[in-house]
């Protein structure tokens, strides 16, 4: 049995970025340690670092989108979109009851906004 455990993002300007995911979680990195950061977000552990092979913005964006789960949707997306750095994708808009965002990080990967999902 697989268990994901953890998520990286490369990049190319990797201070930059950890920077920046310090402000949409609200929080300092669980690690930060040579040009590596790195949060516990729910049960996944997400980090940023450096990359050799990483150049520049993301080319396919959407290729990959990550899901960050709030009931609070709107509110959590009018304070991320204020934050230097992230472009907006798509506005809140609803499906089924459910909410749902898209943003850009500064190096261009996508990540929504979601209402979390009923099990």
């Amino acid at each position: 049995m697989l268990s994901f455990g953890n998520l990286m993002i490369g990049s190319e300007d990797p201070k930059n970025l950890g920077q920046y995911y310090k402000k949409v979680f609200q929080e300092e990195p669980d690690m930060e340690e040579g040009g590596w950061y790195g949060w516990l977000v729910g049960k996944l552990y997400f980090s940023v670092g450096e990359h050799s092979e990483v150049k520049g913005k993301a080319k396919e964006p959407q290729r990959i989108i990550l899901n960050f789960e709030t009931p609070q949707v709107k509110e959590e997306f009018e304070r991320i979109k204020g934050i230097k750095g992230t472009a907006v994708i798509k506005e809140p808009y609803e499906i089924e009851g459910a909410w749902i965002a898209t943003l850009a990080d500064p190096d261009g990967n996508y990540f929504q906004l979601m209402t979390p999902w009923n099990n």
